[in-house]
């Protein structure tokens, strides 16, 4: 069968699993499952734009938790202000509506990204890697002294965000409310990568300095891929607080970032679906742990660092050699 085909195959199979999976796990008595699957559809979404960065623009940043907490707090502020009638800087009006408070928070998210990413990028390696690290804590501390937002105890949205007259609060619309999120950002991002910038943002992590032999700026199309980056993480941020009602500084914590980089790692670097698979890998081991021991980072440690040594790309080139042998 020719290749083109058993992807389409294969793609075909999972929407399906993913378009019954509510249905199944309902009929099966094991609702939990849903919500399991929702964390899974945002943090995937988190992963895959951590991962467009790291993986196709060889960028290691400590720092996207940032734009994941921003996302979210922006639909908190958004819902606090609009719960209490009053404009937010006196004259920007609170709402409740998920499809302005998304675009919002992607927006206010690659704005960040920007001014962030312009600094940053004037440096590399490991003066990279601390500077967006510093950010991030940067704007944890300033969320966690913000007390008219909850500070450290976090912001509470008594309501999800409404979304053509859904009922958001069931967790079957919002897994699919998700799930199309997931979609319509899963194709803009395969767009991206397979365009003429994201050949040029492989190429300069390739080799930067071949890139800007042939008249290509290096330092703008990284800052380009670093906001769209940004971006997506802001998306996975504004969903993860419709989902919880709930937002707190936690999730600008270095360690936000971290959990996010091991997601990248056990699906796959340089991948489109591998982020997902880690998410998924990540979110179930964390749960499966969590309930047998509070040392549950033990046992995940001792996975990941067996992905690293013996898969030689993460679970997804896993998969496709078992696979393969199959074949």
């Amino acid at each position: 069968m020719d290749t083109s085909i058993k992807k389409a195959v294969a793609l075909l199979i999972l929407a399906i699993a993913l378009v019954a999976l509510p249905l199944v796990t309902e009929a099966a008595g094991y609702n939990a499952l849903t919500t399991l699957a929702t964390r899974v559809l945002i943090y995937g979404i988190a992963a895959a734009s951590l991962n467009f960065a790291l993986g196709y623009g060889g960028l290691i940043s400590f720092g996207h938790a940032a734009f994941f907490g921003i996302g979210g707090y922006t639909v908190g502020i958004l819902y606090q202000h609009y719960s209490l009638d009053e404009p937010l800087f006196g004259f920007i009006a609170g709402t409740n509506q998920l499809l302005i408070t998304v675009p919002v928070a992607i927006i206010v998210s690659g704005l960040f990204a920007a001014l962030i990413g312009a600094l940053s990028l004037r440096t590399g390696g490991v003066q990279f890697i601390m500077i967006t690290l510093a950010f991030a804590q940067m704007l944890f501390f300033l969320f966690v002294s913000l007390k008219t937002y909850g500070g450290d105890d976090g912001l509470i949205i008594r309501r999800s965000n409404e979304f053509l007259g859904l009922n958001m609060r069931d967790r079957t619309n919002m897994y699919y409310v998700c799930l199309g999120f997931t979609v319509v950002f899963f194709a803009l991002l395969w767009r991206i990568v397979n365009s003429r910038f994201g050949k040029v943002v492989v190429g300069l992590r390739q080799s930067e300095r071949r890139m800007a032999a042939i008249g290509l700026s290096a330092y703008r199309y990284k800052l380009v891929a670093f906001i769209l980056s940004g971006m997506g993480c802001g998306l996975a941020g504004a969903l993860m607080a419709n989902f919880l009602r709930f937002a707190s500084p936690d999730m600008l914590h270095w360690t936000r970032s971290g959990e996010l980089m091991i997601m990248v790692v056990l699906g796959g670097v340089g991948t489109l679906f591998g982020p997902f698979i880690g998410a998924a890998v990540y979110t179930v081991l964390e749960t499966t742990f969590a309930s047998w021991t509070e040392n549950w980072q033990l046992g995940l440690g001792f996975i990941l660092l067996l992905v690293v040594l013996y898969t030689n790309g993460g679970v997804q080139a896993l998969i496709g050699r078992v696979s393969g042998r199959r074949q």
